[in-house]
């Protein structure tokens, strides 16, 4: 058995066939973790959710922002953007299936045995593994509750908070947590977020910094898989942090990641308008 990540699919199912046809995948043997943002503007984002969906207990999948983006839609919290392709997946005779499955999905993947994690954006500097998927948790059960997922997805959008506080409390805490492990990229020391920053590492803000380069964070030395960034390219300078969105939606590649042996597997893609 041989267990692969991939980064971002963003709608792009093809290239993820060609790598794991080169790789000689099997679901009935292998493993493939995927490290969200399954879906939305590349041209296959019906396809992908299936894909993901139909792999079962063979694949792993973490949340994305625009995975939360497609529940949002399809709860009529959000509007469709022009440069969405959501359209098809909310128009599909199995919609209902699909989207209560992606409810189901995790905000961060822990392998214990391997002592590997995966997760969207990252891991704040001020958490560990262990607490990050307490905190986790919190998100996770409100998404799979019906009780609570509208009051959650009503209130998920914003940047504010921006540091985490043991005392926030209902939504506003549940949005920072979502923003953490969903939509960071630069953070200073303490977990403050600054997310208008959205470029490579030259773009940082005057004080913020990558949120895997604080030298203090508490998950230092974790193996960690995340997606999310693709202007990195792919590069990460710091040990046992892997890069994997190669931006494949936007005509660059996409990556996929042999997690034992951390060989590293490419295949071009197309831009998508």
């Amino acid at each position: 058995m041989t267990t692969y990540a991939v980064g971002d699919l963003q709608g792009c199912l093809e290239p993820l066939k060609c790598l794991l046809n080169r790789v000689d995948f099997s679901p009935s043997r292998d493993c493939l973790w995927l490290a969200g943002d399954l879906v939305n503007r590349g041209p296959q984002s019906l396809e992908s959710l299936r894909f993901a969906r139909d792999l079962g207990s063979s694949g792993v999948t973490v949340l994305g922002n625009h995975d939360l983006h497609l529940l949002a839609v399809a709860h009529k919290v959000e509007r469709m953007k022009k440069s969405d392709t959501l359209q098809p997946i909310l128009d599909a005779p199995d919609r209902a299936d699909l989207i209560f499955w992606l409810r189901q999905q995790k905000l961060i993947h822990h392998d214990a045995e391997r002592e590997v994690t995966m997760v969207h954006a990252g891991i704040p500097p001020q958490w560990s593994v262990s607490k990050s998927l307490r905190r986790a948790a919190e998100v996770e059960q409100a998404l799979r509750d019906d009780a609570t997922l509208q009051p959650f997805l009503d209130g998920m959008y914003g940047n504010q908070p921006a540091k985490w506080n043991k005392d926030l409390h209902g939504v506003p805490r549940l949005r920072l947590i979502t923003n953490y492990f969903t939509r960071m990229r630069f953070c200073k020391a303490d977990g403050t977020l600054d997310l208008e920053a959205k470029e490579g590492l030259d773009s940082a803000p005057d004080g913020f910094a990558p949120w895997f380069s604080h030298p203090t964070r508490k998950a230092r030395g974790a193996k960690i898989i995340f997606g999310h960034w693709a202007a990195l390219e792919g590069h990460c300078d710091e040990p046992n942090v892997y890069a994997l969105d190669t931006g494949c939606v936007w005509g660059n590649s996409m990556t996929l990641m042999n997690i034992d042996s951390n060989e590293l597997h490419h295949c071009d893609c197309e831009a998508n308008p």
